[in-house]
């Protein structure tokens, strides 16, 4: 009887309309995910990159970015590292080749970037971590590597070269992945590609962890790189662990009420084993909720972004309900992480490491919206708005116009405009006054971010009529 051979899945595909993976989004978690890597021509078709790289740089200078910029000399396969934020008048002196500049949470910066990860809606979205871009000039690189998570790489302008080897998911063959010890960054001793691809705008790269991979530019260019959070075996029960001992009842004890006489009274022997792992045990560490309710406020933490900072006193609730009645928004700050979990009774929401019980309705609703008006406030229960009023008071929900609120409780729709929070460290560097466009009516600089409010035209595109965050727009590695 003949063996029938199991077909290997392609390593290449071209996405179409409706598939923008180029095939259904459960074939490829069934076949790829964390399985192969793969090459999606096309998943982001007429794809026009959301900044230029004039904005990655003026973003880096920014004092909260995280930026790195990386040097490679071809003549001595010499690497340098340099971490921002930089000068503005560094870049225009900069070389035309082998360099390139990385900015990690763009989505946090630039709200048109943070709109591409709905197209990832296929992923629990609490499993993504950020978007980082890069700008690498021609022959601009990183060096061969392997990431430790999924990623998706997004070709946005210009042109790179991928090569892959994808050995052990293509032959069964596990490449090497020894670290070069004369370099500051983490690169392959050994790399020797079996996929070799040149990427234009659109086309996406998939790479489950630990594929041995190097970019290479060909043209000045920008590459999109959506990365998956993946908390590392001691991170989880280092953090996990630490929450237990915090909570833990100080009469939970070792205990050996049936202690016999031993045979050697210097020996730890099988049963007070036995008694440690009762009194490990005793504290519950494989309890369902309690764990659910930790990790939920543990992975809605940013572990390298800043921290959500209230700017002064909160609102009165009675205006906020009013505002909303008015058709003001309620947006949430870029910083803010939100998930929800199923519990015993209703469900439990996070948001930034907070946890509220809620009805899973409202769980739902809240962990989803970006945007809150008064459509949705109205279906929230009151357990629902309560959360919502210690959100916005905590700073992870903010009304999007606050100078359209006055003492007197009076709106109106035609001067509302809109602004983005753009950053959540408890300090800001003051915009300088050739930064502002001719078109913005007024600059404040709070403690935790920066509001610019934009004189609105109704003849113009919707498009144009909105604030920017930052002078230069986002930026990405």
């Amino acid at each position: 009887m003949a063996v029938r051979k199991t077909k290997t899945p392609v390593i290449e595909v071209q996405a179409r309309p409706g598939l923008p993976l180029g095939m259904p989004a459960a074939t490829f978690l069934r076949d790829y995910w964390q399985k192969r890597p793969l090459l999606i021509r096309g998943a982001f078709p007429d794809f026009e990159t959301p900044l230029q790289p004039e904005d990655l740089a003026g973003l880096a200078c920014e004092e909260t970015a995280l930026a790195r910029l990386i040097s490679h000399d071809r003549a001595t396969d010499g690497w340098s590292v340099r971490t921002g934020p930089f000068q503005e008048e560094e870049f225009p002196g900069m070389p035309d080749h082998d360099w390139t500049l990385l900015v990690q949470d763009v989505d946090k910066w630039d709200p048109d970037v943070r709109a591409l990860i709905s197209h990832f809606d296929f992923l629990p979205r609490w499993r993504m971590d950020d978007v980082m871009i890069s700008f690498a000039a021609t022959g601009g690189s990183v060096g061969a590597h392997v990431d430790q998570y999924d990623v998706f790489l997004l070709q946005a302008y210009g042109h790179r070269r991928w090569q892959i080897d994808a050995s052990e998911s293509t032959k069964g063959k596990r490449p090497p992945l020894e670290f070069r010890t004369d370099v500051e960054l983490k690169l392959l001793r050994r790399f020797k590609p079996t996929h070799d691809w040149v990427l234009e705008p659109g086309d996406m790269l998939y790479l489950p962890p630990n594929v041995p991979h190097n970019g290479v530019a060909e043209d000045p260019c920008l590459t999109f790189s959506f990365g998956m959070r993946a908390p590392a075996s001691a991170e989880l029960i280092s953090d996990y662990l630490d929450t237990l001992i915090m909570d833990a009842d100080e009469a939970i004890r070792y205990q050996d009420p049936d202690l016999k006489v031993p045979e050697d009274p210097n020996e730890i022997d099988a049963v007070a084993m036995g008694r440690v792992v009762q009194a490990l045990n005793a504290i519950r560490m494989n309890d369902p909720d309690r764990l659910g309710d930790w990790f939920g406020r543990f992975i809605t933490t940013y572990r390298a972004a800043g921290d959500v900072v209230a700017s002064g006193e909160p609102l009165p609730r009675e205006d906020i309900e009013a505002a909303l009645a008015a058709g003001i928004e309620l947006g949430r700050h870029p910083w803010a992480r939100l998930a929800w979990r199923r519990a015993k009774r209703g469900a439990s929401l996070y948001c930034s490491g907070l946890e509220f019980a809620l009805p899973v309705k409202d769980a739902q609703a809240l962990a989803a919206a970006e945007q809150i008006g008064g459509a949705l406030y109205q279906k929230l229960s009151a357990k629902g708005r309560d959360a919502l009023h210690a959100l916005v008071a905590g700073g992870y929900y903010q009304l999007l116009d606050g100078d359209a609120f006055d003492d007197e409780d009076e709106y109106e729709e035609d001067a509302v405009g809109e602004y983005e929070i753009i950053d959540a460290a408890e300090t800001v560097e003051v915009l300088e006054d050739e930064d502002v466009e001719a078109n913005v009516h007024e600059v404040t600089i709070h403690d935790d971010g920066v509001e610019v409010i934009v004189d609105f035209d109704d003849t113009d595109d919707s498009d144009d009529d909105q604030a920017v965050g930052t002078p230069d727009g986002g930026a990405g590695s």
